[in-house]
């Protein structure tokens, strides 16, 4: 009996491997080929490239802003910076301590410091300091509209929302302690709708709230697809442009531009030689030309969509 059902099984088997030689034989000589081409749709190329890299040699580069006019803004350890679209300085000045972030809305500029919030004029002159605001404040970044000026506290997890005489209308984070800040990468912008988008990198997303603080939507995800956010903490760089967002990433240093949905559109650059930890402060003002300061050489980069076919 026991022989017999030995007997059996070594059919079946010789029958299978039979089969799987005949099915291997006439595969068709294509398929291979095709399964080489589906593996290689997820390398996708950059939709832009580096028009211009400019040294700054006023201090360590953190931070930039441009306007609707092509007017940048730089700023770092310890200056703000003022050059027209050619790159050529119009003014530069020294602040009380290190910036962290610019904004600008027609011709006021806020720079950020750790802990207050700098007013200057057309001229680079510094019209007001608001703050300290908190203990253990670290200010992270600094976003303005016609109304208000917003910042983000990665010390006290908090958004600020201020209006333009400097005053606290609302701290949004405050009771829930919904932020989840793993390191200082915090991020907000303002748009002309009030509305407030924040990254809260450690849910890796980037969450929309009304100005009075309620959350309003969310999307994002970690991972390394095109669509996800990479590393410990992301976003930790982001900018609005008119057809959604453009991110910076850190654990994968690359930039990519997402929808309004936050759906995946293009890469900017994500083949580069950029330090994986160190990802870029991103500003644009068109959609059309993308700035990014870069800490780890005092560089910024200019990124214009690539026109060769």
């Amino acid at each position: 009996m026991n022989k017999k059902l030995i007997m059996v099984l070594s059919v079946s088997i010789i029958i299978v491997f039979i089969g799987y030689i005949i099915f291997d034989t006439v595969k068709p000589a294509g398929s291979v080929k095709n399964e080489t081409k589906n593996a290689a749709i997820v390398e996708i190329p950059d939709a832009w490239k580096v028009s211009a890299e400019f040294k700054v040699n006023e201090g360590y580069l953190k931070a930039v802003a441009v306007n609707a006019a092509g007017t940048i803004y730089l700023g770092g350890d310890s200056f703000v910076s003022c050059y027209n679209k050619d790159l050529k300085l119009i003014w530069n000045v020294k602040t009380p301590s290190p910036v962290t972030s610019l904004s600008n809305f027609r011709d006021t500029v806020f720079a950020s410091t750790m802990e207050q919030i700098l007013v200057m004029s057309p001229a680079g002159k510094i019209l007001n300091q608001w703050g300290p605001f908190e203990d253990s404040c670290i200010i992270t970044s600094v976003s303005s509209n016609k109304k208000y000026v917003a910042f983000a506290d990665a010390g006290n997890k908090m958004v600020f929302i201020l209006d333009k005489g400097g005053e606290v209308k609302k701290m949004i984070g405050q009771n829930d302690r919904h932020f989840v800040i793993p390191s200082p990468y915090f991020e907000v912008a303002l748009d002309n709708e009030n509305n407030v988008f924040v990254a809260n990198t450690g849910l890796h997303r980037i969450e929309t709230y009304s100005i009075d603080g309620v959350l309003k939507s969310q999307f994002g995800e970690a991972g390394t697809a095109p669509g996800s956010f990479c590393g410990c903490c992301a976003p930790p760089h982001f900018a609005l442009i008119p057809e959604g967002f453009v991110t910076a990433e850190k654990g994968i240093n690359r930039i990519k531009i997402l929808n309004k949905k936050g759906e995946f559109v293009e890469f900017v650059n994500s083949k580069n030689n950029f330090i994986k930890s160190v990802p870029l402060n991103l500003a644009s003002a068109d959609g059309k030309t993308i700035y990014g300061a870069y800490p780890a050489d005092s560089k910024l980069y200019i990124f214009n969509r690539n026109t060769t076919p």
